[in-house]
């Protein structure tokens, strides 16, 4: 069963994001760099606290720089809120583009959201947890789920009844997510492989009982 995702019309190749929780990179950055490092420290810090709560101080010193480089990159934390999950999302995107050589299936789409994951945590965790319960942006973020929900639509449609494929599909997408950020927040990294294995079965599994005959009501 192919499991195919959904990508922004604006996703673009990106260099992977730093964390700069570790202490500043050394040397001067060139600005792509820079940039990417300001975004994964900001995840950190907009996910330790919340978006009313971080200030820009919080997200400089959580990226390893001072207020003033921050700004030179972004007019304020609305901005940059926006530009992490746009980042994140994107770089989901490209990841799931990267595995549909043999076509997209349930393995493959699970690797590539848990791959992402693993590369961004914070940044992953704000984009499927934490976004859609801040006021200024949950619309965004739901815009943001309707494009991968969109995979799932596409999966479940020449298998299931009209009036299953809307609910397949959005609880195919959140079962995927939430068994992720699940792993990502319980799992043991070293067990990945099996994680992907396991979800990949669940959510075929899953599928086709969705579309067959329904059993005995008890």
């Amino acid at each position: 069963m192919s499991i195919p995702m959904a990508t922004s019309p604006h996703a673009a190749s990106a260099p992977p994001l730093r964390s700069g929780v570790d202490g500043p990179p050394p040397g001067p950055l060139p600005r792509a760099e820079r940039h990417a490092v300001i975004l994964a420290g900001a995840a950190v810090a907009f996910a330790r606290s919340g978006y009313a709560a971080t200030s820009m101080e919080d997200i400089a010193a959580a990226s390893g720089i001072t207020k003033l480089i921050v700004y030179r990159h972004f007019d304020g934390k609305e901005q940059l809120y926006r530009a992490v999950l746009q980042r994140v999302f994107e770089r989901q995107a490209e990841l799931f583009l990267a595995g549909i050589s043999d076509g997209l299936h349930a393995a493959a789409s699970t690797r590539a959201l848990l791959t992402g994951a693993r590369e961004q945590p914070d940044g992953f965790r704000l984009l499927w947890r934490h976004a859609a319960r801040e006021p200024q942006f949950a619309a965004y973020a739901e815009e943001l789920r309707d494009v991968a929900v969109g995979a799932a639509r596409a999966v479940v449609e020449p298998f299931l009844a009209p009036e299953l494929r809307e609910w397949a599909a959005q609880t195919l997408f959140d079962h995927l997510v939430d068994a992720t950020l699940n792993w990502l927040d319980h799992g043991d990294p070293a067990a990945d492989e099996r994680y992907v294995e396991r979800t990949a079965a669940a959510l075929t599994a899953s599928v086709g009982a969705w579309a067959g005959p329904p059993g005995p009501a008890r």
